[in-house]
């Protein structure tokens, strides 16, 4: 027997609207809340242990520097506790670089020298939840801490690093600003002056509050890349899609190390421009033995589709390093562990060694659009705050130890 419905209990899609816009105002106001007066991110100070852990020295060697005013003072709390903002950080980089000796002093500019191609790392996997926006989001504030000079890509429409970042896409760029306007395509049949081509990515790319680490926005209209590119391919006078990431990162090369994209929970053509942009991939995978099967599926698909990019463009796509890291990791929990060892006893040391743990501190930091590198470490428990930044800084290690390798060090 079919159910009447009655039309005025039918939910329109006027209504869907009115709850995304109720929706993005409540949120702005959180953001901006959660932020600094003014709602805008600003980066904390950190404490001597960091530092010193950040620079490889000792806190008696740093503590000597300030005494023979061989370095800047800087901030001290009521109890003479020192802290350093990482605008602070990195000028005590250089003058360690500058005043020591020996190979050691390498170890205070890990970034690109003379002949160093710059590592464009993109994190993938075509299942959601497998923490690719976490991982990218550490991973480039790590490494812009450790002295290196990075450029955060968004590619998701989705744009979860982009408000991470401090940004509500919806809002701020609803109209344009992002990684998409470097990448559209022009439209050869409208009128001189109205084609709308590619803007040059120098023009969209944000400083952030975050030093030594500069973002390329994401928003919706990145979407639209999906389109566009499917119809392009029938023009030859586009540029082909598999070209256009790689021609705008190649216009900012000088001015980065790192490039570390985050991209879509899909094998599109949004992340195919990734892949083919990128010298070095980490695929993220949670311990679970359909997220493995997910992720088989992704890599034979991967193959097979960079295989036709390749006969069509006449370029083999090859990289530096492809890691695999295990993220969401429960020590504890023995299925996982279980299935852990099966990846590790099939892929090898193409797993990275460390996993990402799974960690109350990651999850609370980003309720706050926060990485546990940004949080006021007062607010959480310390010991649980410590093994998820001692996880991730071991993660970041090894896979900065790829970079190193790319650069043949």
């Amino acid at each position: 027997m079919n159910k009447i419905v009655d039309q005025n209990q039918l939910v329109s899609s006027s209504k869907i609207g009115e709850c995304a816009e109720t929706l993005s105002a409540a949120l702005d106001v959180q953001l901006k809340e959660s932020h600094q007066p003014g709602g805008t991110k600003v980066l904390r100070k950190f404490a001597v242990g960091e530092v010193c852990e950040l620079l490889g020295v000792t806190p008696d060697m740093l503590r000597n520097r300030h005494k023979n005013k061989s370095i800047p003072e800087v901030e001290t709390d009521a109890r003479g506790h020192r802290y350093y903002s990482a605008e602070e950080i990195d000028q005590l980089r250089n003058i360690l670089f500058e005043t020591t000796r020996g190979k050691s002093k390498d170890s205070f500019r890990p970034g690109r020298r003379k002949g160093d191609p710059m590592q464009i790392i993109s994190c993938v996997n075509f299942k959601g939840g497998s923490a690719k926006t976490t991982s990218a989001a550490h991973l480039a504030h790590r490494l812009a801490l450790r002295g290196y000079k990075v450029l955060a890509c968004d590619l998701d429409p989705q744009a979860s690093l982009t408000t991470l970042f401090g940004y509500r896409p919806e809002i701020e760029f609803a109209e344009g600003g992002t990684i998409y306007d470097a990448l559209r395509y022009a439209d050869f049949d409208a009128p001189e002056g109205e084609q709308d081509g590619p803007v040059p990515l120098r023009e969209v790319i944000r400083k952030t509050y975050f030093h030594n680490l500069d973002l390329a926005p994401a928003g919706l209209l990145l979407t639209e890349y999906e389109t566009e590119t499917a119809n392009s391919l029938r023009d030859p006078r586009h540029t082909i899609f598999a070209k256009r990431l790689s021609e705008a990162l190649e216009t900012v090369s000088d001015d980065y190390d790192l490039v570390i994209i985050d991209c879509p929970p899909q094998l599109g053509f949004t992340t195919l421009s990734a892949l083919i942009a990128s010298t070095g991939l980490i695929v993220t995978v949670v311990p679970g033995m359909l997220d493995i099967a997910s992720m088989s599926q992704f890599l034979k698909l991967v193959s097979e589709t960079l295989g036709a990019v390749s006969t069509y463009t006449g370029q083999d796509v090859a990289y530096s390093f492809v890691k695999f890291l295990v993220t969401r990791y429960e020590p504890n929990d023995g299925p996982q562990r279980q299935t852990e060892g099966y990846l590790r006893a099939i892929l090898k040391d193409m797993v990275l060694t460390n996993p990402m743990l799974k960690s109350t501190a990651i999850s609370d930091a980003g309720m706050t659009q926060q990485t546990i590198y940004e949080v006021d470490p007062k607010d959480f428990v310390r010991a649980t705050l410590d093994r998820a930044i001692t996880s991730v800084n071991d993660v970041a290690a090894e896979i900065e130890t790829c970079i190193q390798g790319a650069w043949r060090r």
